[in-house]
C-alpha cells in the first residue's frame, strides 16, 4: 500500500503552503526503476484510484513510463476523462514519456491516431505533451514534419487544443522562423478561430 501521508508531505511545502508538483516526475521514476513492470503498474493504478489529485498525477506519470499498449490505452480511455486539469497536464507528460520510450518516429502512427480522437484531452495530450516539439528526437531533425502535423489541427473544434497548437508552432518559430512563416503565409484566415491560432503562432515572426 502506498504511503499517502509521505507523498502529501513531499508534494506540499508546509511552511509556504505551496505545491511542489515538480517533484512528482522524480518520485515516479524512482518507483518505476525500483520495481518490476507488474509492480509499477500495480502502484500506478493504486495511486490513480486515490481520491487525491496529486496521487493521481503520480500514478499517471508512472503509467507513461511503463509505456506499453495497456498503459497507453488506460491513458486514452480512462485518464482522458479525469476532470482535474492538473491530471490532464500529467497525462500530456505521460504521453511524451510513452513516445520517448518507444521512439518518436515509431510513435508517429500513435501520434496521428490520438490527434483524431474525439476527446479533446486526448488530442491536447499530443500537441501539449510534445512541446517543445523540435527538442524531441526525430522532430529535431525533421521540424517540417512537426509543423505539418500541428498545422493540420489549426481548425480543431476545441479552443483548448487550438491554443496548444498555436503555442507549439510559436515554440518552433524561435528556432525556425522561416519555416513557420512559410507555413502561416499559406493559411486562409477566413475564421476567427484560425486567426487566433495564427496570431499565437506568429508572435515572434517579424
Amino acid at each position: 500500500m502506498i504511503n499517502v501521508k509521505h507523498y502529501t508531505e513531499l508534494f506540499f511545502n508546509k511552511e509556504s503552503g505551496k505545491e511542489r508538483y515538480s517533484l512528482i516526475p522524480k518520485e515516479a521514476e524512482n518507483i518505476y526503476k525500483n520495481n518490476s513492470l507488474e509492480k509499477s503498474w500495480e502502484i500506478a493504478i493504486e495511486c490513480y484510484e486515490n481520491e487525491l489529485y496529486y496521487m493521481q498525477m503520480l500514478g499517471v506519470y508512472i503509467i507513461g513510463l511503463i509505456g506499453n499498449k495497456e498503459s497507453l490505452d488506460f491513458l486514452k480511455n480512462t485518464v482522458s476523462k479525469n476532470p482535474s486539469w492538473q491530471v490532464q497536464e500529467f497525462m500530456a507528460m505521460a504521453f511524451d514519456n510513452y513516445c520517448k520510450k518507444n521512439g518518436y518516429e515509431k510513435s508517429l502512427d500513435t501520434i496521428n491516431e490520438w490527434l483524431k480522437n474525439e476527446h479533446e484531452n486526448v488530442r491536447r495530450a499530443v500537441t501539449e505533451g510534445l512541446r517543445n516539439w523540435i527538442k524531441r528526437p526525430y522532430f529535431n531533425d525533421n521540424p517540417h514534419i512537426a509543423i505539418k502535423i500541428l498545422s493540420k489541427h489549426k481548425t480543431d473544434k476545441s479552443e483548448y487544443v487550438r491554443k496548444s497548437v498555436g503555442n507549439a508552432l510559436k515554440d518552433i518559430s524561435k528556432t525556425y522562423p522561416d519555416l513557420i512563416k512559410e507555413e502561416l503565409d499559406g493559411w486562409k484566415l477566413d475564421t476567427k478561430e484560425i486567426e487566433k491560432v495564427h496570431k499565437l503562432a506568429s508572435k515572434f515572426i517579424k
